[in-house]
């Protein structure tokens, strides 16, 4: 989540899907040593609690489940702790780990060792099995640090937070402690003493109650708990963290709709009237010597994490970011090229496909190159997770491990969050969330996008070896979020369009400078260039082995962060001589059209679009001989031509943001020159003139009766204006218009004008009514001027048109009316005369104030969107 997400594009019951890949957009990284081997079954079999002294008859049952675990009330001391084997009794299943736990029928005790108490532990929730229609296994639902302290006889579970801190030697650590007192999340008598003076304490409430910091009831949606139909099923200790698992159920509300909505594509079914979940938690001791931090730089696309830290010597308070990021640490520290100490190990999870195993282990192995540049060798490795047969106590969910899951999902996309140490940035494990449909999104962008350079896309379905490079591509991007990288979009802008149709370059340097673009595949290239087809998918590209050096590589001497920041300053500074080592740049925002997502060569938008044009061209001309197959329906035929009528304004969309636009780079102190620079008028010129020539006339290649009447009996004309209303609401943004008007007072000089502009536009749009006193206007071109129209008088009264923007509106409105007033009895075309007079009737309706408007929509976002796919 800053965030994950990545590919490459977050009532019982919502999608869970949906808020989980938010969860991934916290981003999770990863940073799990190899797992130890599992201990033998002979090492794990239960123990029996000592035998009672001598003289003292030992208890054949556990205090009764009603004083267990119950804190005593305002002015009511708790109960006295009892003799040990009284409550560990004979009947105790034991497992010794990091807590003994024991289980004595449905009841399970913590043994908390005393030199745990005050030590900070991890605490992450999973669900592991849900009910059909409520997310799916293997989502996390949260996380959060949690610590152990005894008081008195009580033992209480605090949430701890990392959000403002001091150094303890200080005067204001004193103020910064008693501002972040930590909350108490639950209190539990201590029952019983064990060996060491380690607390004894009923847990069972944890889990078979509604702890709110533990409930996945609002993810869920649910109105309430069932405690009767809630259970513990298995818990296990380990050395380093504890795991439980438990079934919950939860309730829907009363009022829930029937239907599909948020259930990620499973189809409309009734909601269940209850939901029955398997949790997964598991406890994780955090490292007790904290990895060192590494400041974060917004030059650099890590994500990261914050504190307030008021004993810095600083006038004002600021936030503290360091990056999320492995712990790596060589085994030979003096050689230029090392193993690590601990591997990042990723598990690929066993309900993966068989045959798509080996393109998930090379999507994740991908990285060692880049790890090489940070001089570590076979850093990052993949494997296949253990059956049960191989180690009874591997779990997925286990908050060691760093799992790739496969889930039964209709929806499409993927996504890479990661868990990390708030007090350093460490990255402790990850949970690739891979849905099954993801695999028809690339085979649609896939044959969209590249369908003309490569043979084997001519018929669907894709064969195998090809779909398995595309889900390593889309397992290489995930994986990447995981190691900490948030997605560069400013990457494809740094190629020329030259250097993406060039074979050797791209052989060598990829058609985007790194995996964490949404550069999907490489759409500018043309047939006759010659690019093999393997370089037309993202590959580990030179900002990835940069970045990871930035961020990866230890720098000798340096002890603290602040010793490492002037080396980090000069590995950045790289970025003013070699532009593809660039990151996004802060603030930028849709302000600069370099940080386009899904566009190759968008440094010169129209040149790339152009030549997408060509290929798009050629994709229409394939559709129907690919998907047409004896006896099937053309579903097919029918979804990929909304794909390439998306794709079109997708790409048309490239060109129109470069009106208003700035060209940016992420600069700090001592770099030259300023952030942004305006974008020339006659480039943002030249951008409305491509757009009135291509995407405001009507795009003849999409027009073929022969592969429409297949899939309809009408609705072309719906879908082209609906495309070229999209590109018109892009342009005519009110962010977009403020730029301009801003840039025209302060820029100054060679600016392209506001009134310029519209002037422009319509002079395209409208170019038969301008061009002759007799217009003869066709249908589609009809559907585009009534986009015009419609699209001014969304604009006019929307609440968040500035002023400036509304006055010049209507100002265009009158000149197009009276040009209309001069050509309306002049047409011989009765269709063009009475579309000329409905237009006039529009504008008049546009321009009263006393036409009554509808109010806008709760939640109306004005005219904005975001584009699908893996995060």
């Amino acid at each position: 989540m800053n965030r994950a997400t990545s590919i490459l594009k977050v009532g019982l019951f919502s999608t869970l899907a949906a808020v989980l890949v938010a969860c991934a957009a916290t981003a999770r990284p990863a940073d799990t040593p190899a797992p130890a081997p599992a201990p033998a079954a002979t090492e794990r079999t239960p123990t029996t609690p000592e035998t009672p002294p001598p003289g003292e008859p030992a208890d054949e049952q556990a205090e009764p489940a009603g004083r267990q675990g119950r804190a005593g009330g305002a002015g009511q001391a708790p109960p006295q702790p009892r003799p040990y084997n009284r409550v560990i009794t004979r009947e105790a299943k034991t497992d010794d780990g990091i807590f003994k736990i024991h289980r004595i029928g449905e009841r399970v005790f913590f043994e908390i060792p005393k030199a745990e108490l005050g030590k900070d532990f991890l605490w992450v929730n999973q669900i592991k099995k849900t009910t059909l229609g409520v997310g799916y296994g293997g989502q996390a639902l949260g996380r959060r640090v949690v610590r152990w302290e005894r008081n008195g006889n009580r033992v209480l579970l605090r949430s701890i937070s990392y959000a403002v801190v001091a150094d303890p030697t200080t005067e204001i650590a004193e103020a910064v402690e008693a501002s972040n007192y930590h909350p108490i999340i639950l209190a539990f008598n201590i029952e019983a003493f064990g060996p060491d003076e380690a607390p004894v304490i009923d847990a069972t409430r944890m889990f078979t109650s509604e702890v709110p910091e533990f409930s996945a009831r609002q993810r869920l949606g649910a109105r309430g708990f069932d405690p009767t139909r809630s259970f513990l099923e298995k818990t296990t200790s380990f050395p380093e963290n504890i795991n439980i698992e438990v079934t919950q159920t939860y309730t829907s509300p009363a009022d829930a709709p029937a239907g599909g909505g948020g259930r990620g594509g499973r189809g409309a079914a009734p909601l269940p009237p209850s939901a029955t979940v398997l949790m997964h938690y598991s406890m994780v001791k955090l490292p007790e010597k904290p990895m060192m931090p590494r400041l974060f730089d917004e030059r650099v696309g890590y994500f990261s994490v914050a504190q307030y830290d008021y004993s810095l010597d600083v006038a004002r308070a600021e936030q503290r970011r360091f990056i999320t990021r492995y712990r790596l640490e060589k085994k030979d520290p003096t050689a230029a090229l090392s193993e690590p100490v601990k591997q990042i190990v990723y598990y690929i999870d066993r309900a993966t496909p068989a045959k798509w195993v080996p393109y998930m282990k090379a999507g994740v192995e991908k990285w060692q190159e880049a790890f090489e540049e940070a001089g570590f060798k076979n850093a990052i490795i993949a494997k296949m997770a253990p059956t049960a047969a191989e180690d009874p106590d591997f779990s997925p969910e286990d908050a060691r491990y760093s799992v790739i899951r496969w889930l039964p999902s209709t929806t499409e996309n993927a996504s890479g969050p990661h868990i990390n140490d708030p007090r350093t940035g460490e990255i402790l494990e990850s949970d690739i969330q891979f849905y099954h449909n993801v695999m028809n999104l690339g085979r649609n962008w896939y044959f969209v996008q590249v369908g003309p350079l490569d043979k084997r896309a001519g018929k669907l379905p894709l064969p195998d070896e090809l779909m398995g490079k595309l889900i390593e591509y889309v397992a290489a991007h995930e994986v990447g979020h995981t190691l900490g990288f948030q997605h560069n979009m400013k990457a494809s802008s740094t190629y020329t369009i030259e250097q993406v149709r060039d074979p050797a370059w791209v052989k060598k340097m990829g058609h985007t400078p790194t995996l964490m673009d949404y550069s999907r595949f490489n759409y500018v290239a043309q047939p006759e260039d010659g690019i093999d087809v393997e370089d037309l998918i993202p590959k580990i590209g030179p900002y990835d082995k940069w970045a990871t050096m930035w961020g990866y590589a230890p720098i000798p001497g340096a002890t603290t962060p602040d010793q490492e920041k002037p080396t980090l300053d000069k590995w950045a500074r790289a970025q003013d001589t070699t532009p593809w080592l660039r990151f996004t740049t802060a603030d930028a925002g849709s302000s600069d059209p370099g940080n386009l997502t899904e566009a190759v060569g968008d440094a010169d938008a129209v040149e790339a679009t152009r030549l997408g044009m060509k290929n798009l061209e050629r994709v229409a001309n394939m559709l129907l001989e690919a998907t047409t197959y004896p006896g099937e329906p053309y579903n097919d035929l029918r979804e990929l031509y909304g794909r390439m009528m998306s794709q079109w304004a997708l790409e048309m969309n490239h060109v129109a943001q470069i009106v208003g636009a700035y060209n940016s780079q992420q600069k700090h102190g001592g770099q030259s020159g300023v952030r942004f620079e305006l974008v020339p008028r006659a480039r943002q010129a030249a951008a409305v003139r491509f757009l009135n020539d291509n995407a405001f006339t009507t795009p003849q290649f999409v027009i073929k009766p022969d592969l429409l009447r297949r899939m309809e009996p009408s609705g072309t004309m719906d879908r082209i204006q609906g495309a070229q209303t999209r590109v018109l609401n892009t342009l005519l943004s009110p962010d977009r218009f403020a730029r301009l008007v801003e840039q025209a007072a302060v820029d100054k000089g060679d600016v392209y004008q506001p009134t310029q502009f519209l002037a422009d536009l319509r002079s395209g749009i409208w170019r038969e009514v301008f061009a002759s006193s007799a217009p003869n206007v066709d249908a589609f071109r009809r559907n585009m001027q009534r986009a015009y129209l419609e699209t001014f008088d969304t604009r006019i009264h929307a609440a968040n048109t500035g002023d400036e923007m509304r006055a010049l509106l209507k100002n265009e409105l009158r000149t197009l009316d009276a040009r209309l007033s001069a050509v309306q009895n002049s047409t011989s075309d009765a269709a063009t005369r009475a579309h000329v007079r409905d237009a006039r009737d529009q504008i008049e309706r546009t321009l009263d104030p006393r036409v009554p408007r509808p109010a806008p929509a709760a939640g109306a976002a004005g005219g904005r969107g975001i584009g699908a796919g893996p995060r």
